[in-house]
């Protein structure tokens, strides 16, 4: 199982379910030639996914197209359920940031089909995530600078203040599907700028100043 590693701290957490959501920026839905809901769109991605700074995303034997995708990660406090947007920031034991890695060609083959998406976004490695920075360590996390470098050049930046929902409605919505429990792991959604990376890509993603990752591309042996 694996542990956020909490800055400042020598508390360990456990990752929970990781809760993905789509088309979260104007910007990228246009850039996927997809249309924006009124509601945020949901999907799951495994615990197993998870790697941390230093490690190497995978490429799979069955995938020839992998995108990066960098984005705010919202870590949960404590067990929730129908929780108002008034009352979620008591639910946020701090932020992250994190790649959602997606396998493009599957994707794309799964939307075509009106397949769900979890072989395209589940793959082990497919989720790498920072260390957390604690909630009352960042006054305004609707504020903060996103943006991923590869090879040392720009592909992604944005600030969270684009988001298309609160991250007080993002919460608060979340726990009306499902109880949010103390460890989970909310993505919140990429800006524009997704592209594919390839084997000996090194990425670089940071969070303002409060967090950065740092992995590598590898193919599966």
């Amino acid at each position: 199982m694996h542990q956020y590693v909490i800055q400042g701290s020598t508390q360990r957490l456990t990752v929970g379910k990781i809760i993905g959501l789509a088309r979260t920026y104007k910007a990228h839905a246009e850039e996927m030639h997809a249309t924006v809901t009124e509601e945020p769109l949901l999907f799951l991605k495994p615990e197993s996914a998870v790697i941390y700074s230093g490690g190497s995303i995978i490429i799979p034997r069955n995938s020839h197209c992998l995108h990066h995708e960098v984005e705010l990660g919202v870590v949960i406090s404590k067990d929730g359920s129908h929780i108002p947007e008034a009352n979620a920031r008591d639910y946020v034991l701090g932020y992250l940031v994190a790649l959602d890695i997606t396998a493009r060609d599957l994707q794309a083959e799964a939307k075509k089909q009106g397949w769900p998406w979890a072989i395209a976004k589940g793959f082990d490695t497919f989720a790498p995530i920072s260390d957390v920075v604690l909630a009352r360590k960042v006054p305004d996390p609707m504020n903060l600078e996103l943006s991923l470098q590869v090879n040392g050049q720009l592909r992604q930046r944005a600030n969270t203040s684009l988001l298309l929902y609160s991250l007080d409605h993002i919460v608060s919505f979340v726990s009306e599907i499902m109880t949010l429990r103390k460890g989970d792991l909310i993505m919140t959604g990429t800006p524009q700028g997704v592209d594919e990376v390839k084997e000996g890509d090194v990425l670089d993603a940071h969070l303002e100043g409060y967090c950065t990752l740092h992995v590598d591309v590898r193919r599966e042996s």
